[in-house]
Order: C-alpha cells, then structure tokens, then sequence
C-alpha cells in the first residue's frame, strides 16, 4: 500500500504531465512539411531503384539457375554415360573371366582325371616288377625289361608328379579368378547402383512431386573418392580380371601341352617296354629250344652210353667163358706125370691167354667205369638241362602270361585305336 507521504509527492508530479505541449512557428511549420516531400520522394526514389534491381537479380539468377541446372543435367548425362561404359567393360570381362573360370574347371577335372588314370598304370608295372622277382636260378638277372620297368615307373611317377603340381597350380589360378570376379562383381553392383540414383537425378525437375529440402547436403561424405581413384579403381579391376584371363589362356596352352607331351612319353615308355618284353621273351624261347635240343641229345647219348655200359657188361661176361677155360687147361696140366710136366709152347700159350683176357676184362672193366662216369655225368647234365627249362619255362610263364597279359590293359600305344590313360592323358580330349 501507499503511505500518506508518497500520495502528497505524486500529485504535483501529475500536474505537470498534464500541461499542453508547445506550439510551434507557422515557418517552422512550412518547413516540417517540406521535409517530409523530400524524405517521401529520397525514400520512392530509392525503392524504384530497388524494385528495378531486384528484378535484374531476379532475372539474372533466374537465367544462372537454368544455366547451372542445364549444366548439372549435361554434367550427370555425361557421367551416366561413363559410368555406363565403365559398367560394360566390367560385365564384359567378367563375362570373359567366368569362360575361362569355367574352362579351367573343366581342365583341372581333366587333370585329375589324367592323375587318376595312371594310378591303374602304375600298379601294372610295379605288379610287373614284383612277379618279376619270382624268376629262378640265372634268369633272376637285370636284364633289360626291368631296366625298362623301373624307367616306366619312374615315368609314370614323375608324371604324376607334374600333373599333381599342374593341379594346385590350376586351383591357385581358378582362386585368384574368382578373386577378380568378386571385385568385378562388387565393382558392377556399385555401378548399378549408382546407375540407377543418378537415372534418377537426371531425371528431376522442378515440378518433380518427391523434390524438398534437405539439411546439410553440401558436405564431402568421409568415404567419397576423387575421380581419379574412382577411375584408378575400375581401371585396377579391369587390368587384373585381363591379367588374370591371359594367365588363364597362358595355363590353359600348358595344360594342354602337358597333357600331350606326358602322353606322348608314357606311350613312347610303354612301347619300350613292350618291345623288351618280346625281345626278351624271344630270347628266353630261343634259349629254352636249344637246350630242348641239347636236353634231346644228351637223352639221346644216355641211351646210346646205356646201351654201351650193356655191351661192355656183356663183354665182360663174355670173357669169363674162355678165362675159365684157360685156367681150368692150366689148372689141369699141372696134372701131367714126371716129364711130361714140361713148359711147352702150349703152356706159354695158355699163361699167355690168361695174362690177355686178365687184361682185356681189365681194359674192359676200366672202360666201363669210365661209361658209368660219363653217364653218370650226362644224367646230371640231363637234370640241369631239365631245370634250366623249368627256369625258362618259369620265366616265359611270368613274361608272357602274366606281365604281358596284364599289360595289355595299359591303353595309348603307338598303332592302336584306343581312349586315352582310362581318362584324360589323350592330347585330343574335347573338354
């Protein structure tokens, strides 16, 4: 509330905002009013010159709008238009990295085909080698099949070898492809992509319905590239998809240059061998035939020395007659009386015929020990001749019947119309 003192205090304060305000001169009257002509007419003035260059502004940055917005449009036509051909050389080495991808699928399985193949090969002619070692007495030799045997199997092996590497090369290379698919993949993707929003920017306008406002558009995104690392970029994937096809071509040539060069080799071995076998054989059979005819001379000299042991036997028995005799005429003669026991001519004779047939039985019996060794000696010579034709026979059986035999299974000789290894050495494979 108010005190008393402070409402005395107001009221003259009061009484002096109501007094009348001044009056002024009628020349300081003119001169307001000319004042205000001048301030109204500067004030026109200057809002015609304003109204004037505001629709030179409007016009000008109306005509800068078009101008820009048409060069925005060219600018995003042009860049639709790099982008799409970047976006055709990516699909298309895509489209030529896939083909050679897929081809070099097909030669790896034509690889491990091969590989598989000579698996059969190899097994043969280490079965070869192991009946082989069943040979007997001085046909267990090393001889020249089995040079050529363990030279097969060092072939077949060292093949094996080769193409096992061919195959991890193979698969490194279909790896480092697709690694380059991926990145042409992903780059065409982004491509598209961007393909279609700047389809879509390109075709705005301003009487578009989905245009607005939108905030902080005019940055640089954290992830953005400059033109050139984005054409740097493109040009990498293209230039390692191209590097990555030719050394596909490159591996592609080798494969097939493996393949018949590996093939051209087994067959050449495989006939090697071959050959040997039936030089061997021939060898082994003409071996065996002459000791057939000696085995039939030697039998032939055993009857003909049994039938001499006979005849020596029977001499000898022959002779026991007239020795008998001569000694029954000397025995008895010494029977003769006094005189008459005289050393005639008779008497010499007979001790004479004694001594002879004495030494002829000798000669005789001589003779026939010296047949029974001779023929002792041809019945083993016999027994020798007929085991050393076991061996041959030993040795053909396992050289003709069982290697050879075998062998037959190896496909790829030389003269013959057979597939290739059971499966991918034939230089000629259509993939």
């Amino acid at each position: 509330m108010c005190s008393p003192k402070d409402i005395r205090l107001w009221k003259p304060q009061m009484a002096k905002l109501l007094q009348p305000p001044p009056k002024f001169l009628p020349s300081e009257w003119h001169i307001a009013n000319k004042n205000q002509y001048h301030s109204a007419e500067a004030q026109r003035s200057r809002s015609e010159r304003l109204v004037a260059e505001s629709q030179r502004l409007v016009d000008e940055i109306e005509k800068t709008t078009r101008k820009s917005q048409s060069d925005v449009n060219k600018k995003l036509e042009q860049r639709l238009e790099e982008v799409k051909f970047w976006k055709k050389e990516l699909d298309d080495k895509l489209e030529q990295l896939v083909h050679e991808t897929e081809d070099l699928l097909i030669f790896k399985i034509r690889l491990e085909k091969a590989l598989e193949s000579l698996k059969e090969p190899l097994h043969i002619t280490q079965r070869c080698l192991a009946y082989r070692e069943k040979r007997v007495g001085m046909d267990l030799m090393h001889d020249e099949v089995e040079r050529e045997l363990i030279k097969e199997t060092e072939v077949i092996q060292g093949v094996m070898a080769l193409l096992t590497r061919t195959v991890e090369e193979t698969s490194e290379q279909i790896r480092l492809n697709r690694s380059a698919k991926y990145n042409l993949e992903k780059d065409v993707k982004d491509k598209f992509v961007a393909l279609t929003i700047d389809d879509i920017c390109f075709s705005l306008n301003n009487n578009s319905p989905n245009i607005r406002y939108s905030e902080n558009v005019i940055r640089v995104e954290p992830k953005s590239v400059s033109l050139e690392d984005w054409l740097d970029f493109s040009n990498a994937n293209v230039e390692k998809a191209d590097k990555q096809r030719n050394n596909s071509l490159m591996l592609k040539a080798l494969v097939d240059r493996i393949l018949s060069q590996t093939a051209h080799d087994l067959r050449r071995q495989c006939d090697v061998v071959d050959t040997a076998f039936k030089n061997g054989l021939k060898e082994t059979k003409d071996a065996k035939d002459k000791l057939a005819v000696h085995l039939a001379k030697v039998m032939e000299e055993i009857a003909s020395q049994e039938k001499n042991i006979t005849a020596l036997e029977k001499a000898i028995l022959d002779q026991e007659g007239p020795a008998k005799v001569a000694h029954t005429r000397l025995e008895t003669r010494t029977r003769r009386p006094n005189v008459e026991l005289c050393r005639d001519t008779a008497q010499y004779r007979l001790i004479k015929e004694v001594q002879e047939i004495s030494h002829n039985v000798a000669r005789l019996k001589e003779t026939l020990a010296q047949a029974q060794v001779v023929l002792k000696g041809l019945n083993r010579r016999q027994l020798a001749l007929q085991e050393e034709i076991q061996v041959k026979e030993n040795t053909i059986y396992i050289d003709e019947v069982l290697c050879m035999q075998m062998r037959k299974s190896i496909p790829l000789r030389d003269g013959e119309e057979q597939r290739g290894w059971a499966g991918g050495l034939h230089p000629d494979a259509v993939c």
